[in-house]
């Protein structure tokens, strides 16, 4: 199944993702049950106590975590779909806030390396063409001691498991179906929540690309999981070197 999806070139993706534009904040508060922007406030609040200098949200979307992040510290958010871009924009004229957003793809970004002290990412790696290149690109960016904080779906676990799990599987594609009108956008999201690497396995991904994973916490029943990793510093020989 993995497989099938990775087949789906991020020109197809992008262009599913441009016609859902319109129908993308409505839906996202449907079918998390309002979660989800608790769960963006939450990864906020982690920015916040981390005061990171320059942060970065990629795969930004509409702009909703990248607007959540603390005001007082430079905040930009990139994607590869221009119309969310351009709602993200509209977004933050409304709220009076400046988002810098530019257009990139996460595995080449025009950025260089170590100039970012935090970045950010909702429900946005698991849409990387290859996942480990991605993560990789964004070690690459980070400066040393910098941190990644990353949303992403996951398999639910516990006593609601079944129920939620049933959730995931059947309501999106449907609910997508009707609010959308774009049946293959809310089928893929399904798809790929299914199929995606979590919890050890994902933090097995990030140390294999030079990050240090501190936390896979899972939130509402392990619908979506929050990862934290950083980004070591340098030490002994390697620092003198720097």
């Amino acid at each position: 199944m993995r497989e099938e999806l990775l087949a789906k070139r991020s020109a197809d993706i992008r262009g599913m993702f441009g016609r859902i534009t319109p129908r993308y904040d409505l839906l996202n508060r449907i079918l998390s049950l309002g979660q989800d922007v608790r769960w963006r406030r939450e990864v906020a609040d982690r920015v916040a106590r981390i005061a990171p200098g320059r942060a970065l949200d990629i795969c930004t979307g509409t702009g909703d975590l990248a607007l959540a992040l603390p005001a007082s510290h430079p905040a930009y958010g990139s994607d590869f779909c221009l119309p969310m871009l351009v709602r993200a924009r509209a977004k933050a004229v409304r709220s009076g806030r400046r988002l810098p957003v530019f257009v990139a793809d996460a595995l080449r970004m025009p950025i260089a390396d170590g100039a970012l002290g935090v970045v950010t990412v909702a429900f946005g790696i698991r849409n990387f063409e290859n996942l480990e290149s991605g993560l990789r690109e964004l070690a690459r960016v980070l400066r040393p001691g910098g941190t990644l904080l990353a949303l992403e779906f996951s398999r639910p676990r516990g006593p609601l498991a079944p129920l939620l799990g049933w959730w995931m599987r059947h309501v999106p594609a449907r609910v997508g179906r009707l609010v959308s009108g774009d049946p293959e956008a809310y089928a893929y999201l399904t798809e790929s929540a299914q199929s995606f690497p979590e919890g050890r396995e994902l933090c097995g991904v990030l140390e294999r690309v030079g990050m240090r994973p501190l936390e896979a916490t899972p939130v509402t029943g392990g619908v979506a999981t929050l990862y934290v990793a950083a980004k070591p510093r340098p030490t002994g020989d390697r620092e003198e070197k720097a």
